[in-house]
């Protein structure tokens, strides 16, 4: 493992020699099951859902989810049942995602402000995409609407998280070795999570006091949604602790995939313009250009939606997530394989999504694959993939259940940045370098385009 790094590319490599879309590997005392197979991933995440529902308990998951306490990598449990259910009720209902609508409808038109003054900006409208969806948390932020050094340092954190969070910690499989940290792991995701709860943690506290102070009685955010919740008696249903781990739990599980799956996406339009010019002429027809996309549009938006859904299949932001662990011996594949009790079987995102067996001109960027049409025409598409094919929100009771939102999310921000602006290479570039890093599947160098606005001034309300 230390001389394989990332973990990711050498479990590639292992299954890619051995010619399988399941492999068992021995790490230490634990049988680790990387997947590339959808109906092997389908029947382990429906048929068999219950006995691999839980996640195991390493130091990382642990340091991250503050002592087990939030809902993403909570092994199977009460802990886990109440957290989940406040999220799937409470954050992610759909009567919170209308509450919460002008917000996101805030943070998007900020989004084409930052965007539209760069325009003016560095040689005629040069923009880093990967910092266009910093998002406005913390500091003052710039004048024209884009990041400032606290919202860059907290992003970075949130990233680094996930790069450790999911990369193979030698101490999560030989706990005797913890303390040497022989992979620098423990480091890095220590020094990331305090950069983190410095932004969170004043802000969660000073938030709790205005309410047990009676400053604050109406709830405005999420946050004042988790603070407010109360059990039977009355009392505060979680803990200080809870909240902050359930904080991290979002912030970890949003900031990703939106701005990995545009940049990704971009980079592949621009080096095939037809399929560019396909989404704006849709975006035109749907919206016109008298006004910006709005989430009512989204539903008419499929060839947006499929060139999201196509980069979310061949650039995931990481191959491999979080695993699921057997709670109890089990076969899979009509008796095929035997998966011991305590294993971890891991779905590997991107060899899923890469599997020549089941899709065909497999690298390629093609939006086309996922549409789908009926007698009234093109099918709605969901970002959703019910079959595994390729992993977006999952399946079963460790699904996502910010499928609605995140995918409102994604498309918003996607659309609003292909309608309100012409992409084009830089002068001196005649095709995008699409290399991932070393380590891992993002994008090695950073997507810079040349944007211009497309619509008439007054569509970008700009004040």
């Amino acid at each position: 493992m230390l001389a394989n790094r990332p973990t990711s590319r050498w479990i590639h490599k292992i299954m890619k020699d051995l010619n399988t879309e399941i492999a068992c590997i021995r790490l230490g005392n634990i049988h680790v099951i990387p997947l590339t197979s959808p109906e092997i991933a389908c029947e382990i995440m429906t048929k068999q859902d219950s006995i691999f529902a839980s996640r195991p308990r390493n130091w990382s998951s642990e340091h991250v989810s503050g002592g087990f306490l939030s809902t993403i990598l909570v092994p199977y449990g009460e802990q886990w049942k109440k957290m989940k259910k406040i999220m799937s009720n409470e954050l992610v209902s759909p009567k919170r995602l209308q509450w919460l609508q002008l917000k996101r409808v805030e943070e998007s038109d900020n989004l084409v402000r930052y965007v539209y003054n760069q325009c003016n900006k560095n040689g005629g409208g040069l923009v880093d995409v990967r910092l266009v969806f910093n998002a406005r948390h913390f500091g003052k932020g710039r004048e024209d609407g884009g990041p400032d050094f606290e919202e860059v340092e907290h992003i970075d954190a949130i990233f680094t998280v996930l790069r450790y969070l999911f990369a193979f910690s030698i101490s999560d499989f030989v706990p005797c070795l913890r303390e040497l940290d022989l992979d620098g792991h423990k480091k890095e995701l220590k020094k990331a999570t305090k950069l983190i709860t410095k932004y969170h943690d004043p802000l969660i506290e000073d938030r709790i006091h205005q309410w047990n102070s009676g400053k604050r009685t109406h709830q405005e955010d999420l946050l004042d949604v988790l603070i407010s919740l109360k059990d039977v008696n009355d009392n505060p249903l979680l803990t200080l602790d809870e909240i902050k781990a359930h904080i991290m739990d979002i912030m970890i599980a949003t900031v990703d995939n939106p701005s990995n799956a545009f940049e990704w996406a971009l980079a592949e339009m621009l080096n095939q313009p037809e399929t560019l010019r396909k989404a704006t002429e849709e975006l035109d027809s749907v919206v016109g250009k008298e006004r910006q996309v709005q989430e009512s549009d989204i539903p008419k938006l499929n060839y947006v939606k499929a060139c999201a859904k196509e980069a979310f299949r061949l650039h995931p932001i990481e191959d491999i997530n979080a695993a699921h662990l057997s709670m109890e011996d089990t076969f899979v594949a009509n008796n095929t394989y035997f998966i011991s009790k305590s294993s971890y079987v891991i779905l590997r995102r991107q060899g899923i999504g890469q599997n020549p067996r089941i899709w065909k001109e497999t690298f390629k960027f093609k939006p086309e694959r996922h549409l789908e049409k009926d007698h009234d025409g093109f099918k709605n598409l969901s970002l959703n993939e019910p079959s595994l094919k390729l992993i977006t929100f999952g399946k079963g009771r460790r699904s996502c259940p910010g499928m609605v939102l995140g995918s409102s999310m994604t498309i918003m921000l996607f659309a609003r940045m292909l309608h309100g602006f012409e992409w084009c290479m830089p002068s001196d570039e005649t095709t995008i370098d699409l290399s991932e890093s070393q380590r891992g599947t993002t994008k090695a160098k950073p997507l810079i385009a040349h944007a211009m606005p497309r619509l008439p001034e007054e569509a970008y309300q700009i004040s």
